[in-house]
């Protein structure tokens, strides 16, 4: 399904900037845990900005996951591909489990898991490490699920760490699941009687405060964040809310579906056509549950709140949810109404399972899982290749004395990000501040500085860099149209003094110490 990426696995990712960015924060998570925890979220980049690891999902548990990895010395796209495949993986499984406790059907529970993993939606998202961290929903409801069958608060704790470890994992997620959760939880606890309801609601009213002590916590530094820059606007708000028609958009790679109806990326939605039957199946042969009764209301409510401010809940809550003024993108909810489907498919595919003879049961454990790996399958992956060790540049300047780096070319204010991205991860092999970057947001400070650093290498643009306090800059000679002439105004200013000419992975960079 993500051919040809095994056969690159060491080297290669996802032809996208975002892609530097997932290494950058799993290698700064790494660093900061040996170097200063106290500082985790005073990245290196956008110098001299404190904070700036939470100008977007800091992607803790996955860090603190990498660093093992990385202290013992693993290459960085071999942890960064670990972790974002493996992610696909475990959600996987996690969605197995789940419904295997919910149908006692194992043939159903496969078929959920491939759902989860292999939709559209998880190609449209390959680059963002972040959002295959689906891993702990699933194990939430399955929590919830617990809960209530035994009343026991241990089982209630379990469904407020997982809710708190989802967050940790991915903010959009951690916001969605603890908005959409409670509901689900709530018609579930309908089904049982009122004194078994009551102990299981106790049981999740202590999980639901462990998680919103644990994701207190650590919304402070992105309360912090969005002081320093600001919330997302209405309009991008809108332009990345789902429009109904989204849900009938596959990505452009997939083999069947790809390029027969066109929306903008973040807005493909299509969940298939196979688990939309086995949902209806599983409807129209069994007199609902109440199980499916509370994941066809929460599919219904994920859909509802995808629309974003198109829609009327996610409005609501917009206007009277402070942190959902951060969220850029309503239409991630679609991996919610994903969740939601799959578990409805799985509970189809076992009333289906139990109308029909044991030779076509065998025939259809085979041939559903199979049309689903069909409907799902894409045109081979567009991969490019990463550093996994420093250009010769970088492993000079991490030989001198720390300091603050400046790399151009920079990008203009209307190109951001440019060249930054690749700095950031650059960065990762020798620590030093940077007063480039690449985030989710891009504090006030940053955007100034770029327009004053247009006319580089003229002296007023030098005089900004020496008041940002930048002891050392690269420039990437490859960059530039015309080399020669650069060279002869840089040449004009004593106080940037060569360090070297030097590899930068892509061509020749001179380093210089600024006086």
């Amino acid at each position: 399904m993500t051919w040809p990426q095994v056969a690159l696995f060491t080297t290669h990712a996802a032809d996208h900037t975002d892609v530097y960015f997932n290494m950058w924060r799993l290698g700064w998570v790494a660093h900061a845990l040996r170097s200063g925890p106290s500082s985790l979220f005073d990245g290196n980049i956008y110098y001299p900005e404190p904070n700036t690891l939470a100008f977007s999902d800091a992607m803790l548990v996955e860090g603190l996951v990498a660093a093992p990895l990385l202290w013992a010395g693993v290459p960085p796209v071999v942890v960064h591909n670990s972790l974002l495949l493996g992610a696909v993986i475990a959600s996987a499984v996690g969605m197995f489990v789940l419904v295997e406790r919910l149908t006692r059907n194992r043939a159903a529970a496969v078929i959920a898991g491939i759902i989860f993993a292999f939709v559209p939606y998880r190609f449209e998202h390959y680059m963002h490490m972040e959002l295959q961290w689906t891993v702990w929903m699933p194990w939430a409801l399955w929590a919830v699920h617990r809960t209530i069958d035994s009343g026991r608060w241990q089982h209630g704790l379990q469904a407020g760490v997982f809710v708190a470890l989802q967050t940790l994992s991915s903010v959009y997620y951690g916001v969605f699941l603890a908005a959409i959760l409670p509901l689900v939880g709530g018609l579930l606890l309908l089904s049982v009687p009122r004194p078994q309801a009551l102990r299981a609601f106790r049981a999740l009213a202590l999980g639901a405060a462990a998680a919103a002590i644990i994701c207190s916590l650590y919304a402070v530094p992105y309360l912090a964040a969005g002081r320093q820059v600001g919330g997302r606007s209405i309009e991008e708000i809108s332009k990345f809310s789902a429009r109904p028609s989204d849900y009938l958009v596959a990505t452009p790679d997939n083999r069947i579906y790809g390029g027969l109806v066109a929306a903008p990326s973040e807005r493909r939605l299509f969940p298939g056509i196979v688990p939309v039957l086995l949902a209806i199946t599983g409807l129209l042969l069994r007199r609902p549950t109440m199980v499916a009764v509370a994941y066809l209301i929460g599919l219904v409510i994920a859909f509802e709140m995808s629309l974003g401010l198109h829609g009327y809940t996610y409005r609501f809550l917009h206007d009277h949810v402070p942190v959902l003024a951060g969220l850029r993108a309503a239409a991630r909810l679609g991996i919610f109404v994903v969740f939601f489907l799959a578990v409805l498919a799985a509970l189809g595919y076992a009333a289906l399972h139990d109308a029909v003879s044991s030779t076509t049961r065998r025939v259809l454990a085979v041939m559903i899982p199979c049309a689903l790996l069909i409907e799902y399958s894409v045109f081979p992956r567009q991969l490019v290749s990463y550093d996994n060790f420093a250009p010769q540049v970088y492993a000079f300047l991490a030989r001198l004395p720390p300091g603050v780096l400046a790399e151009f070319p920079m990008p203009s204010v209307n190109t951001v990000p440019g060249p930054d991205a690749r700095y950031t991860y650059m960065s990762t092999f020798h620590w030093n501040r940077l007063v480039n970057g690449y985030s989710g947001y891009h504090p006030p400070s940053y955007l100034r500085r770029l327009d004053h650093l247009q006319s580089f290498p003229d002296r007023s643009s030098l005089d900004v860099l020496r008041g940002a306090g930048v002891n050392y800059v690269i420039v990437h000679l490859s960059e530039y149209e015309s080399e020669k002439e650069l060279l002869l105004q840089l040449h004009t200013h004593p106080e940037l003094v060569v360090q070297g000419l030097l590899n930068d992975g892509r061509g020749k960079a001179i380093l210089y110490r600024l006086e």
